[in-house]
């Protein structure tokens, strides 16, 4: 599960970018992503549908609500003050259940706030499962 957050207007050239490098730093390949997952209010930003059609997977919006109970190591106030949850992409990626791989990371544009965070979990573990593969990841 590939969790994201974004500011209103964030481009897919930017999600993309994040989520690829993101991937790319952790070993991951593209295709062991099967769905990108948000808050709900950020869930038709087109930035964030963009990405998703690039990696061709659907997006998953989730309540900010149950966002806010997920626990999670890197809360932020400002995503509290903006959606209503402490947390979006860590949050999004650990809503299904599963362990956090890569914590939240922040792509910066324009030299302003963040405007785009991802962060990586999965349901199963590689460490020890011989059939490990895309399938664990939702």
């Amino acid at each position: 599960m590939v969790g994201i957050g974004a500011r209103r207007g964030a481009s897919a050239e930017d999600v993309s970018a994040l989520v690829e490098a993101t991937l790319r730093g952790a070993g991951l390949p593209p295709l062991a992503v099967v769905e990108l997952a948000t808050v709900a209010a950020r869930a038709a930003e087109p930035g964030i549908l963009g990405a998703a059609e690039r990696l061709g997977v659907p997006v998953r919006g989730y309540a900010a609500e149950l966002l806010a109970d997920v626990r999670v190591p890197h809360p932020s106030d400002a995503a509290l003050a903006a959606v209503g949850t402490p947390s979006v992409a860590e949050a999004a990626a650990l809503a299904g259940g599963g362990v956090l791989l890569v914590p939240k990371r922040t792509a910066r544009s324009g030299g302003g706030p963040g405007t785009v965070t991802c962060a990586v979990a999965c349901r199963g573990h590689p460490e020890g499962d011989p059939e490990w593969n895309r399938s664990v990841w939702t």
